[in-house]
């Protein structure tokens, strides 16, 4: 029997030490999570740590790995939501906000047009009435004018804006190229800011993803419950900064042309009446962050880019003494006088706010403006003593399989039995080693995978067995039948795992959610399994074969 080379010698055992440190953090999971959060505050701080952090930092030796897999929410427990994007609201702010240009427009040609009037239509519809009806042409081609170029693959060389008319009155609305096109960025904007919330709440492995063509999919483990999930991503956090035209507590007042009548979050029966357009969006702010007002009341310190800075600094020049409302989601939360020029773009939003809110506004403007609002179509909170049934019940049927499958191997080729076992062994090692290298998230379905990977795991080697068993039936010396057995199965071996590796690559492509933690397990375990049973396997028979030299061998 040809030995193998002394640097695969080498590279097997480095691969096998290399699979048992990467693993053994997790069979310490939680000892090894609070060293790792206490890590991560402490360098948060700046080097300092509390007596709490530098306890959970001694749990786990730092010159030991510390990566660990991460636990999905079938495991972990923890928030499930399915949310539904209301895409048309970003058509209706899109012809809202088209409106004083579109007017704009049209006062350039008012002695072909007349009096021009917006009338009131369904939502993401814009109708203007002319008072001309012979500038209707020139009308609509000003209109036009307003739109570009649709920016998408499928709708390149097509205006933005589909305008008609109706009689006397221009009927202006998205095209239907940039409807699409919209409906992707409002899809991306929101998948990205939701990510960006959960992140700043210091969540783990958040799962967010696409589904269909308007819902998305939000599962975070450790989460407290539904409700909580849904106030920190839930809101759509749009912030605007509108000139104040009066207060009131009528809440049928008429606010007039260009204005909105909104309610006052904190004083019952208080109405004001504030300009549409705002002089500065939450779209400009750069950071936000919870702080505390002269009083030591709990408040939100803003700071705005330059542009906004630049905005904000000339507006408060030209209006000290006036109010100035802060808008968040629809509603006045605090409308301070304006006490002197701010040109520094930052300043801070004081109202009734308990710490915890202020915190969660802070996030939701630092994390930026959901583009449209959600409905939440499905919710479910998976409590952490499931997650630990399912645990529980994963770990059992891992070790019955491997027990089953080990007194199987045992008792069908005795000591060759025991060497395919040893690598099962380091099999499974290689398999959580890697799933804590790559950071992925063990799901229940994942432990699935895994148990399938045992019984897998030991087909390559029956594989070699077997054909071993008939070299020696042939009259092969024990040698001779070792090497021709690893040569001759090596190619139904590769056949049998390339065509499960395949299924597991098409159930991650195709899959979501659970489905992809069954295939990332499996496709891992598929080529763990076949390394261990090529390479671990073989190096333990040829140590074996080397010691004892044996001139007849029972397989």
């Amino acid at each position: 029997m040809e030995p193998m080379a002394l640097w695969k010698r080498i590279l097997i055992v480095l691969a096998c030490v290399w699979g048992v440190m990467g693993a053994l953090p997790n069979m310490f999971y939680s000892q090894v999570e609070r060293h790792n959060d206490a890590a991560l505050a402490i360098e948060a701080a700046g080097g300092t740590a509390t007596l709490d952090q530098a306890a959970a930092l001694a749990e786990w030796p730092g010159y030991l790995p510390s990566s660990l897999m991460n636990l999905g929410l079938d495991l972990r427990g923890g928030a499930h939501l399915l949310a539904e994007v209301r895409v048309t609201d970003v058509y209706k702010s899109r012809m809202d906000a088209l409106w004083p240009e579109a007017r704009d427009a049209l006062k350039d040609i008012r002695d072909q047009v007349g009096t021009v009037r917006k009338l009131k239509d369904a939502d993401g519809v814009l109708r203007i009435s002319i008072e001309k009806p012979e500038g209707l042409a020139a009308a609509v081609e000003a209109i036009q004018g307003l739109g570009g170029s649709v920016m998408s693959l499928t709708g390149v060389g097509q205006n933005t804006l589909a305008v008609t008319t109706d009689g006397q009155d221009i009927v202006v609305q998205l095209s239907d190229a940039e409807k699409l096109a919209t409906d992707q960025r409002t899809m991306q904007q929101s998948l990205e800011i939701i990510r960006r919330r959960v992140d700043e709440a210091g969540t783990r492995e958040p799962t967010i993803q696409r589904e269909g063509t308007d819902r998305i999919l939000i599962q975070v483990p450790g989460i407290g419950s539904a409700d909580e999930l849904k106030k920190l991503i839930g809101k759509t956090a749009k912030l605007t900064f509108n000139t104040v035209i009066r207060t009131t507590t009528d809440a049928e007042t008429r606010p007039g042309p260009g204005n909105v009548l909104l309610p006052a979050a904190d004083e019952e029966g208080v109405f004001y009446i504030i300009e549409e357009s705002p002089v500065v969006s939450g779209d400009d702010l750069v950071d936000s962050q919870p702080s505390f007002d002269q009083n030591s009341t709990p408040a939100v310190s803003f700071r705005f880019d330059t542009t906004g800075a630049r905005k904000f600094g000339d507006y408060t020049a030209g209006h000290i003494g006036a109010p100035f409302a802060i808008v968040l989601d629809g509603e006045v939360i605090s409308a301070p006088v304006i006490q002197s020029h701010i040109p520094g773009g930052s300043g801070i939003i004081t109202g009734s706010f308990s710490v915890e809110e202020s915190t969660r506004l802070a996030v939701l403007l630092r994390a930026g403006a959901l583009p449209a609002e959600m409905t939440f179509l499905e919710e479910r909170t998976i409590g952490p003593e499931l997650g630990q049934d399912s645990i529980d019940a994963g770990k059992t049927a891992a070790i019955v399989g491997m027990v089953a499958v080990s007194i199987y191997m045992i008792a069908s080729y005795g000591l060759f039995g025991i060497f395919a076992n040893i690598a099962l062994a380091f099999n499974m090692a290689l398999i959580f080693a890697v799933l804590s290298a790559l950071g992925a998230t063990l799901t229940l379905p994942g432990i699935g995978g895994i148990v399938l990977t045992i019984g897998m795991a030991v087909d390559a080697n029956v594989l070699v067995y077997e054909r071993i068993r008939e070299e020696l039936r042939q009259a092969k010396t024990p040698g001779r039948a070792i090497e021709l057995g690893y040569e001759r199965a090596l190619s139904a071996i590769i056949d049998a795992n390339l065509t499960t590796f395949i299924t597991a690559v098409v159930l991650f492509l195709m899959g979501s959610g659970t489905v992809k933690g069954f295939a990332v397990t499996l496709g891992i375990g598929v080529i763990t399994s076949v390394f261990t049973a090529i390479y671990i396997t073989r190096l333990i028979v040829e140590v074996w074969m080397r010691r004892t030299n044996p001139k007849t061998i029972t397989v």
